[in-house]
């Protein structure tokens, strides 16, 4: 074979080839887009196919047709009504400012108050009655005299001083009935309580500093749980009864609605109060005080101070503050010191105390309807050097009143 007769052999075999191959690529595309034939039977995994129309119908039931007038319509459901408006709230009343009340006149308190008096210091007064009554006036009699002074918080002092008198009225009486043994037991207990003294709580005003005429200006002074606060406001009656404008100034800041008692009291009779936030500066509040009863034209400044323990130095201190704060405005008229009579002797012990602090210019006895212990205004006095002006002698507004030797005496042994 030679080289042209290979070369077509050749060139046949790689055309064969290639159709071969060109056949099978295309019989195998052909193969790949032709989808596979439908089966015969439904697989049991297939989903059954989609209901046709009329595939749901039942046969019709045999039921009996009802005429239209047999036919009963749904009840008609109720109109559903529109919720009510609520009325509109109303805003509330304003509350009404309270009644201003008319006090008691306060000249001759004391003896509309004797009763009350004379019950509790029937073992003062009627004691001394009874033993100076004995036929036989031995060391042991007057042994007992002196006791009864001496459980009355009368003092040491005075009572030696009393016992002494008394001895010698008696021996130079002689013989000695009911009526001449009271007047001599009131005349000497006259003298020994004192009435010579002043005892009206100073309220003429001043001129001020700056020449400006200022209100009379009293401070109430005291330990905790005398009556200070309360006293403070049945003061303020007691001087609009004798016709005069007050102010108070709440600088008790330290105990809780302190403020708010004073208050109550000064709406009663008419009075304002100057008050400030609850523990603020006291000093500053009295100041306010005083400054707001120069422009009232007021008669009075009361001065409620925070009760203070006598114990305490500091708390001292800040009430000599409060005095000096006040006296830039002008003097401070009254410095009342608020005991009460149940303490007896501990009463003395804040007394000396703040008289070292402030000039204490009188007395407030407090509780004296309580007590079998009214010796002590004898004591206090004494101790002092300043009068009791002023007594409490029960819970009601109007039961503060100015003290009378007279009426005490005369309330102590009886009629």
């Amino acid at each position: 074979m030679d080289i042209v007769t290979l070369a077509v052999v050749i060139a046949v075999i790689a055309v064969v080839v290639l159709g071969a191959t060109s056949g099978l690529v295309i019989s195998s595309r052909r193969k790949k887009q032709l989808p596979p034939a439908p089966p015969t039977t439904p697989s049991v995994t297939a989903p059954p196919a989609e209901p046709q129309v009329g595939e749901d119908a039942e046969t019709p039931r045999d039921e009996t047709r009802r005429t239209i007038e047999e036919v009963v319509l749904p009840p008609a459901e109720a109109p559903v009504e529109a919720p009510a408006e609520e009325p509109v709230a109303e805003a509330p009343p304003a509350p009404a400012a309270p009644e201003v009340e008319v006090p008691e006149p306060t000249a001759g308190r004391l003896v509309r108050l004797r009763a009350r008096l004379s019950r509790s210091q029937n073992s003062l007064g009627k004691g001394l009655l009874t033993l100076l009554s004995r036929e036989h006036l031995d060391e042991d009699t007057w042994e007992e005299i002196e006791d009864t002074l001496l459980t009355a918080d009368v003092g040491v002092a005075p009572t030696q001083e009393l016992v002494e008198r008394l001895r010698e009225r008696v021996k130079v009486l002689g013989t000695r009935t009911p009526e001449e043994l009271r007047a001599l037991l009131r005349e000497e207990l006259l003298k020994l309580i004192g009435t010579d003294q002043d005892r009206a709580v100073a309220t003429d005003g001043a001129l001020g500093k700056d020449g400006q005429e200022i209100p009379g200006v009293v401070m109430v002074v005291g330990v905790n749980g005398t009556g200070k606060t309360t006293t403070t406001g049945k003061l303020a009656r007691v001087l609009v009864a004798d016709g005069k404008s007050v102010v108070l100034g709440a600088a008790d800041t330290f105990r809780a609605a302190a403020a708010d008692q004073l208050q109550t009291w000064g709406e009663r009779v008419g009075a304002r109060t100057v008050r400030g936030p609850e523990g603020g500066d006291p000093a500053s509040i009295a100041f306010d005080a005083v400054k707001e009863g120069i422009a009232e034209s007021a008669d009075v400044v009361l001065v409620d101070t925070a009760g203070r323990l006598h114990t305490k130095t500091g708390l001292m201190d800040e009430l000599g503050k409060v005095k000096r704060v006040v006296e830039k405005h002008g003097p401070v008229g009254e410095v009342l010191l608020v005991l009460d009579a149940t303490t007896g002797q501990n009463g003395l012990v804040q007394a000396r105390v703040f008289a070292e602090v402030v000039d204490i210019t009188g007395v407030v006895l407090t509780k004296l309807d309580g007590t079998a212990k009214g010796g002590i205004i004898v004591a206090v006095q004494r101790e002092l050097g300043v009068p009791v002006k002023l007594v409490g002698l029960g819970e009601g507004a109007d039961d503060l009143a100015p003290f009378e030797p007279e009426a005490f005496v005369d309330a102590l042994i009886g009629d």
